[in-house]
């Protein structure tokens, strides 16, 4: 039986350290031969099954998006491809049924990125609807929708999307992508969690990992495909472009930098474990080349304008972050909280943010990130208790990007959140222990699709919370996404929630609507 983390040697870090760190980008392999595209297959029956996990696009510019596909006849046993590239024709039309076709051209799938791969379609028009497939020797994928961005500046009346994060897979089923896809969208975000490493455990139900603990490149692109075939997942998938990010069980729960949840490794051993979740992170989703990781660093911050109306920030709070001085749970706040060389974005990071929330384009601006960003307080016998793996462990961090909100004068300022598995609303507060300081701006923080199974309505100490935080204005347990509609002096999240995800079928309601005016920062509940 596989250990729960394998104890890796000196030489072990080494060697695989080296292999994730040369292996050169995808498509750029310098002079290979495809093989002929029949050729590739072991069988019959497998070339009818090439596309098993579906088609994905994403990363939307004004004049191109990213489109996706894995060629993994065999998913669950490292794909079941041969070990030779594969020349795959892809196709971009203006009409779901492939005849207008504008884009097309032919990519090879390498076996040293599980022959996924990530087609640029470039030249297109903005903020136009297009559909794209794949093929191989006659075996065409299904057939995927995208949208590009707005143009830079463009006049945008209305924007849409949704946002939603965390589904672990053994928790219930992905009903509420199901619902999503049938949803008017411009783009969906992704704020983590999209794959859980842990091992099966005793009460998984309703479905079972399929495997212990993942911590290698082939476990973890097998962790992925189990996830990846699920049909609402890829039905959500082919429906709208997607930008995602990472939180932390793409790698480890609650993981800091080089730093693993139960610092039983060693940071240089932690980082091989990093890099192969980061590569298999990579090869799943719809991701620019610009953003293949180079050993175990991976660019994933980054902006996303949505013409004059949003600009996206997409943050990443895992990668450089400081490690949790103060624990990781529900703990009294220490001192370290406070310590102003603490991060959560890093140094980098912080600055790049900085500078472009001084420069204020849009008329909305999205912090897109995974943790709590608001202050949640509980108070227990006396004492006062905090979540310190979100922003509240890292209070001074948190100050100075609200001073820098505040100095700027920005208005419009939304921030979204996932990984707590609950919806909450709220303000962003100057001070958080002054009701009466000022609204800096609004935060939403998205509940999960499947993570925590069926969940639950509020209970007792749920609303202790919200009354010791006069600046929390919503709390519930459902699972589900969170929908935004988007105009240029209003902004609308409607919580949409399922009553159970433990079963298929699932119906599904709004539970909560709220609305945010861009020159009055605060929430008016619908």
């Amino acid at each position: 039986m596989k250990p729960l983390i394998r104890n890796l040697t000196r030489r072990d870090v080494l060697c695989q350290s080296a292999a994730l760190t040369t292996m050169p980008l995808p498509g750029f392999l310098g002079d290979v031969e495809p093989v002929a595209d029949r050729a590739a297959f072991r069988s019959g029956k497998n070339e009818s099954r090439l596309f098993t996990l579906g088609v994905a696009s994403g990363e939307p510019l004004p004049d191109s998006v990213m489109i996706w596909t894995r060629l993994a006849p065999d998913p669950l046993n490292n794909g079941g491809m041969p070990q030779k590239p594969v020349t795959l024709r892809w196709e971009v039309a203006v009409d779901d049924k492939m005849r207008d076709v504008v884009q097309r051209g032919k990519v090879t799938a390498q076996p040293e990125f599980a022959h996924s791969v990530h087609v640029e379609v470039a030249g297109l028009k903005p903020h136009h609807w297009y559909w794209y497939r794949f093929d191989v020797g006659g075996k065409a994928s299904s057939v995927g929708r995208t949208r590009t961005a707005p143009a830079l500046g463009q006049q945008l009346d209305r924007f849409r999307f949704a946002f939603a994060a965390c589904q672990n897979y053994q928790a219930g089923y992905y009903t509420a992508y199901r619902h999503m896809a049938g949803e008017e969208l411009d783009l969906v975000v992704h704020l983590g969690d999209y794959i859980y490493e842990t091992k099966p455990k005793r009460w998984s139900r309703p479905r079972r990992h399929n495997s212990y603990e993942v911590d290698t490149l082939a476990e973890y692109r097998n962790r992925y495909a189990l996830y990846k075939l699920d049909p609402d997942l890829q039905a959500a998938h082919a429906a709208f472009p997607w930008c995602v990010v990472p939180d932390d069980h793409e790698v480890d729960n609650d993981y800091a930098n080089d730093k693993e949840e139960k610092h039983r490794m060693t940071p240089a051993a932690f980082r091989v474990r990093r890099a192969a979740a980061y590569r298999a992170y990579f090869e799943h989703m719809p991701f620019r080349t610009s953003q293949f990781p180079r050993g175990s660093d991976m660019q994933l911050y980054r902006s996303l304008p949505a013409g004059d109306l949003i600009d996206f920030h997409f943050l990443d709070t895992r990668q450089y972050r400081t490690d949790q001085q103060c624990g990781r749970r529900w703990e009294q706040r220490c001192e370290a909280a406070m310590d102003p060389r603490a991060t959560i974005l890093g140094t980098a990071q912080e600055k790049w943010l900085y500078a472009r929330l001084n420069w204020v384009r849009a008329k909305w601006t999205v912090l897109a990130q995974q943790v709590p960003m608001m202050e949640r307080m509980r108070e227990m016998d006396g004492d006062k208790f905090y979540n310190v793996d979100k922003w509240d462990g890292y209070v001074a961090a948190r100050k100075r990007l609200l001073d820098v909100v505040k100095n700027s004068q920005k208005q419009g300022l939304v921030v979204l959140s996932g990984d707590v598995h609950a919806a909450w609303a709220g303000t962003l507060k100057a001070d958080f222990k002054d009701p009466k300081s000022r609204t800096l701006g609004t935060e939403f923080v998205g509940t999960s699709i499947s993570s925590s199974g069926d969940g639950w309505g509020m209970k007792k100490g749920h609303r202790r919370t919200l009354d010791a935080n006069p600046h929390l204005e919503f709390y519930n347990g459902r699972r589900g996404y969170a929908r935004c509609d988007v105009t240029p002096s209003v902004w609308r999240t409607d919580y949409r929630v399922l009553p159970y995800v433990t079963r298929p079928g699932a119906p599904i309601k709004t539970r909560a609507s709220f609305t945010v005016a861009r020159k009055q920062p605060g929430l008016m509940r619908k």
